[in-house]
């Protein structure tokens, strides 16, 4: 009984902490006001997540995980649709985005979605573009082309013009996408 307890009081969090930020538009937010808000002690956020900024990013991870990872991450869907779909995630929950990657946890938050892009690359799609890859060039590789990528997306979510053009964002990364995959060996 308790293991639901605790998960739903954690989800209630990162429920608060998504809403909260995107309504103020800062993640400059006392504890108390995203403990108020998801009806839990502030004792529970330092518990669960050690300190606001680990709750923004974990709230920040779970909106990925719940609304992107399902549809991005099947390979077997098209790379324009799985871009697209990346692309319009981020424009439509731009308020809290910004804030984070502009906010005390850009660093962190800017490292949690370089994990996500990374997720996204397969060993074996480097090895058809590049050729045959040890594991740490292929790391390597995929680490520069993550850190690449989320530099795109980041700028573009903290300085492009309202309103934000999702397909826009995903041709820019699928024309390097494609412009890699062609290079020559």
């Amino acid at each position: 009984m308790q293991d639901r307890r605790v998960l739903r009081n954690r989800a209630a969090l990162m429920t608060a902490a998504v809403q909260l930020v995107t309504e103020r538009g800062t993640t400059a937010l006392p504890v108390a006001d995203l403990s108020d808000a998801a009806g839990v002690s502030r004792q529970l956020v330092y518990l669960q997540f050690g300190d606001r900024d680990g709750l923004l990013v974990a709230a920040a991870a779970d909106l990925v995980e719940r609304e992107v990872l399902p549809e991005v991450g099947d390979e077997s869907a098209p790379h324009a649709v799985r871009m697209l779909t990346l692309a319009r995630h981020f424009a439509r929950h731009r308020p809290f985005y910004r804030a984070l990657l502009t906010g005390s946890c850009a660093f962190p938050m800017a490292r949690a979605l370089n994990r996500l892009f990374a997720s996204l690359i397969s060993t074996d799609g480097l090895r058809e573009a590049f050729g045959d890859l040890d594991a740490t060039t292929a790391d390597d590789i995929k680490s520069f082309i993550t850190g690449g990528t989320g530099t795109i997306v980041n700028d573009w979510i903290i300085d492009a013009p309202d309103p934000l053009d999702p397909e826009e964002l995903a041709n820019r990364l699928l024309h390097l996408t494609t412009l890699l995959r062609r290079s020559p060996r």
